[in-house]
């Protein structure tokens, strides 16, 4: 679900790349072996791929959600907000690096009932926090809390959500190419 609208400033690539966005783009090759589309795109506005790449970061080193349990909050926001290539992705870093069973990935991706209880959960409680901008019930927390997840994890959700936003919502308006590396999980919604 790309906006009618397509930004028509070029992509910062590594060779174009203006002082700010420049370190962020290197830092990204060194890291992942090339630059995503999507950093390429988030770089027209530095601050916007500065901002991700330091949230992003912190929630996979400080949430205290197991890499599993990470991508099923990524890949729950990123199809609630129907964004192809935040969804290919996280389905490729879900399957190859984070250990989520196959019939979880698949649930979230064909919108499914996940059939593991504690990420059930997990992904119903995120949607629940994206549903009401982050105003959950009583109820909603408390099945949350009896899933096995501390109440620290609410605020870790936010940190993800927030995230989540400045990626899917960069991709909505820059339209990035799916890269190489995600072709095989792509998702259509």
């Amino acid at each position: 679900m790309s906006a009618d609208y397509q930004m028509q400033l070029s992509p910062q690539t590594l060779d174009n790349a203006d002082a700010k966005a420049k370190p962020l783009l290197e830092k990204a090759n060194a890291t992942l072996g090339f630059v995503p589309n999507m950093y390429e795109g988030m770089a027209k506005a530095p601050g916007v791929l500065d901002t991700y790449l330091h949230g992003y970061e912190l929630f996979r080193e400080d949430s205290g959600f197991a890499p599993p349990e990470q991508e099923v909050v990524f890949l729950t926001i990123s199809r609630l907000n129907g964004c192809g290539y935040c969804m290919s992705a996280h389905s490729m870093l879900a399957d190859k690096m984070s250990q989520v069973p196959a019939d979880v990935l698949e649930a979230i991706r064909n919108d499914q009932p996940i059939p593991d209880a504690r990420l059930a959960a997990l992904a119903a409680f995120t949607k629940v926090m994206f549903e009401t901008r982050g105003k959950p019930g009583e109820a909603d927390v408390k099945a949350f809390l009896e899933a096995g997840f501390e109440e620290e994890k609410v605020l870790q959700i936010v940190l993800a959500l927030a995230v989540k936003t400045l990626s899917n919502y960069s991709n909505h308006v820059n339209h990035p190419a799916l890269d190489e590396a995600f072709a095989e999980h792509a998702w259509k919604g």
